[in-house]
């Protein structure tokens, strides 16, 4: 039974955004009354055993508020190498950085305002620990390192976004408008500082019953992250490497995770706990457990459902067609297609008959008219051009790279899902692998080559590309030390990682986000510019503050 909690709060000027409105983990929903700050959530109710842990279960939540959402998918995809937009309507300014993405912006106000939410609910839950009774002091201490963990990652995923913004580490207890943003060097300072003082305190696996806590390696893996990306920010130290790549291999050691024999299993609905992943974020069947649910699922996908032989179902999904792989991506990254597995394996090439009939043909006029029966192939996508001859030998529609637009595209295969109550429900029930071992090993490879161990670097490489080849190419896929390079790291993590909201955070972290763009997205070339590598603060968040944009400053360009 889902219990309902009333947190009374105020508006927290400082972070721009209201403590309530939270989903606490699986346990309970929150409403939110004004006129009262903060610390007066339930009176004493987070000192209380139950509320301690409904407190903690609040934190978890505002992962979801990023992880599998539109605002988190529109912010990573959008606007990179990889990905641009469809024929979808919505959002196109985030990819094309045209003048819709300002301050003003819904994504830009979201992002922020629940992120602090979190961030907020954090404070308090650690603050007010120390008075919990009723709970073992180690339980304590490693529920106050999960949350740790969770406040280092909404700072971490903020900083990235907005440079250094307001650094609150402690528990609001009346309403301010006093607020100043943090410099860069300070944000992951203390970002650095939850992350360690929260990894000695972690199980190195959840327990039964527990899975999606945070973990010990899951703790590493995000601190080997923050180093490699604080590498090459402003607040660089000459060793950030070398503690990225100790924690990195602590991960891929300790702990027995294992990267899956087959590319296509770790995504596989219905396959989502496996060996592979380090860290997940939770999502349900159930509708009142749910929150908006894990929505990746209808982004990436292209318009089938008009095509012949075929209507919207749940299997095939919700299509969008709001991000069409680049040219860059189809044709640069998915080379050497007989030895690499990850290009069929990642993109949908058949559709399968749900809607019988005879029909005149739409983008492969090879024939005029095609019949299918239930189950009959409709559309087939072989990646590659196929002359009018062949296609005409076959009874359906042949999908060529000649005749992709912004509605027919090939489509990710990695967040289909299958398990909606219908073909209209837009709240996926798949929980979304945020970490997972083969980022790590990539992650490790890239901090060994900017130390200039490059045979360490090729070697983790090649474990991934290993399993990545097609049964008996294992040898063919391996490459050498003189063919590493930055930008073979670049493409490698796209052909790993594609849509698993990482790019934009990546392209930022190697100095190219705008070069990329430039040369790879036709649609944000004209656009884009060097202050984009910032997106802006929200006006509300500037507004709320005493002094406005002398004491809270905009981003450059902005």
């Amino acid at each position: 039974m889902k219990k309902k909690l009333n947190f009374k709060s105020s508006r927290v000027l400082k972070t721009g955004a209201l403590i309530g409105a939270l989903f606490m983990g699986q346990a309970c929903s929150v409403s939110v009354l004004d006129e009262e700050v903060v610390s007066g959530i339930g009176n004493n109710y987070l000192n209380t055993t139950s509320g301690f842990n409904d407190g903690v279960n609040a934190v978890y939540s505002s992962l979801r508020n990023w992880y599998g959402t539109e605002r988190g998918n529109n912010f990573t995809i959008f606007g990179t190498d990889t990905y641009q937009n469809g024929a979808d309507g919505s959002h196109k300014f985030i990819n094309t950085y045209e003048g819709g993405f300002d301050a003003q912006s819904s994504h830009v106000r979201e992002v922020w305002d629940l992120f602090y939410q979190g961030i907020n609910t954090a404070n308090a839950v650690i603050d007010r620990s120390a008075n919990v009774t009723g709970i073992s002091d180690n339980l304590k201490k490693q529920r106050v390192a999960e949350v740790k963990f969770i406040r280092a990652h909404n700072y971490f995923i903020l900083t990235q976004l907005y440079g250094g913004v307001d650094l609150r580490l402690t528990e609001t207890n009346e309403p301010t408008k006093v607020a100043t943003r943090a410099t860069v060097p300070q944000m992951y300072a203390a970002i650095i500082k939850d992350l360690e003082e929260a990894i000695p305190n972690l199980e190195a696996k959840a327990r039964s019953g527990d899975y999606g806590r945070v973990t010990r390696p899951a703790a590493q893996h995000l601190l080997g992250k923050v180093y490699l990306t604080k590498a090459t920010s402003e607040a660089k130290a000459a060793d950030d490497f070398a503690k990225a790549e100790a924690l990195f291999k602590s991960v891929i050691k300790d702990y027995g995770f294992r990267l899956l024999p087959n590319f296509a299993d770790v995504h596989r609905q219905g396959n989502e706990k496996n060996d592979e992943v380090i860290f997940a974020v939770q999502y349900t069947a159930d509708p009142l457990t749910n929150d908006g649910g894990n929505n990746s699922h209808v982004f990436f996908l292209m318009e089938y459902d008009v095509l012949p032989g075929m209507q919207r179902d749940t299997e095939n999904g919700r299509p969008f067609k709001r991000y069409m792989p680049t040219k860059y991506t189809l044709n640069e990254v998915f080379v050497n297609r007989t030895v690499d597995s990850r290009y069929y394996k990642t993109f949908k090439d058949v559709y399968y008959s749900n809607k019988p009939g005879t029909y005149n043909t739409t983008f492969d006029k090879s024939k005029a008219k095609v019949t299918f029966a239930l189950g009959d192939t409709t559309i087939f996508d072989p990646g590659f051009e196929m002359s009018a001859a062949e296609r005409a030998k076959r009874p359906y529609q042949v999908l060529t790279p000649s005749m992709y637009t912004e509605r027919v595209f090939p489509a990710l295969r990695k967040h289909i899902d299958g398990g909606r109550a219908d073909r209209t429900q837009f709240e996926g029930v798949r929980d979304y692998i945020a970490f997972r071992l083969a980022d790590t090993y990539l992650m490790l490879a890239e901090a060994q080559f900017k130390q200039g161990k490059v045979a360490d670097a090729v070697e983790n490489i090649n474990v991934v590309r290993r399993r990545a080849a097609w049964p008996g190419k294992a040898g063919e896929i391996e490459i050498t030390p003189a063919q590493l390079t930055m930008e073979f790291i670049m493409d490698e993590r796209a052909r790993e990682l594609l849509g698993e909201q990482m790019r934009w955070f990546d392209l930022k972290r190697w100095g190219v986000l705008v070069e990329r763009v430039k040369k790879y997205n036709p649609q944000a070339e004209p656009n884009i510019k060097a202050y984009h590598v910032l997106r802006p603060i929200p006006q509300n968040q500037i507004d709320r503050v005493e002094g406005n944009n002398t004491a809270f400053p905009q981003n450059p360009g902005y």
